[in-house]
């Protein structure tokens, strides 16, 4: 968060994200375009934004797009303002919002320490689409491919119903045991994780270690939201919990395939439309 904050104590850079803001997916040229800045300062701002987590970017063909992502400045304002407004709630309505008083009595001395201490991993992202075409990206078994990379969940998203899970580009659909835990166009779907799998073995060092990562099963859930501002579209809280502890190599593994499966995805979906034509 630190680099946030002194990423955003520059106007030059902040009049960058304006700009992206307005029109996401510029080059450096196009950003440099009407600035009183060279092009290597311009450069040079948006590597710090970039370290900050508030600029992406991807090479279509021989150009550099960047795109601007606003999670760090709403996790910015849910931290550091939100808390500070009178009669907040918690982040997002999803926990707490009625907390016993004694709760909040020691919020601020425990809330690092539990922050790190929870077994689990939450990612949020901005994405400019609808709340049904990113549920129908999220269910669409051979869109899902595209930005699991050759791999992918596919169901008849029933609640109960098995989660079925693609092997790899070359690979067929297999049974894991996992199974759907809520399916609700438009807001939520979840499901069971898969378990370790035999070719994660050389991450353990005895077969004993193995044998018990293996009994963990986790959990994931998609929460789709409009966004606020209604500008940035649609809001997908990704949660993936329910790890035996803070050290379990599965969420070790997802926390950052998450980022880079949801990166993708947010990509497809805001260059062709719909995503899933």
């Amino acid at each position: 968060m630190d680099d946030v904050f002194r990423a955003l104590a520059d106007a030059s850079r902040r009049r960058l994200l304006d700009r992206l803001r307005v029109r996401d997916g510029q080059t450096l040229r196009e950003l440099c375009a009407g600035l009183a800045m060279s092009r290597q300062a311009v450069s040079k701002h948006l590597t710090v934004l970039e370290t900050a987590g508030l600029v992406t970017s991807e090479r279509r063909g021989r150009e550099k797009l960047h795109h601007l992502n606003p999670v760090p400045i709403q996790e910015l304002s849910d931290r550091w303002i939100g808390k500070y407004r009178p009669g907040r709630s918690a982040p997002g309505g999803r926990r707490g919002a009625h907390r016993p008083a004694q709760e909040h009595e020691h919020e601020h001395e425990h809330e690092e320490e539990v922050a790190v201490a929870e077994p689990e991993f939450e990612y949020a992202i901005y994405i400019q689409t609808t709340p049904e075409r990113l549920y129908a990206a999220l269910t669409d078994a051979e869109f899902a491919q595209r930005y699991f990379g050759g791999w992918g969940p596919m169901s008849v998203w029933r609640v109960g119903s098995p989660v079925l899970w693609k092997m790899g580009p070359d690979g067929g659909y297999e049974d894991l045991d996992q199974v759907v835990l809520a399916a609700e166009p438009g807001r939520r779907l979840a499901y069971t994780w898969h378990r370790i799998l035999s070719m994660h073995r050389q991450l353990f060092d005895s077969e004993e270690e193995f044998e018990r990562a293996r009994a963990e099963q986790s959990r994931v859930a998609f929460d789709i939201e409009p966004a606020r501002p209604a500008s940035l579209g649609v809001k997908l809280t990704l949660t993936h919990d329910g790890f035996d502890s803070p050290d379990s190599e599965m969420l070790k593994g997802v926390s950052g395939g998450w980022v880079m499966i949801l990166s993708t995805l947010k990509t497809l979906l805001e260059r062709e439309g719909d995503g899933t034509a």
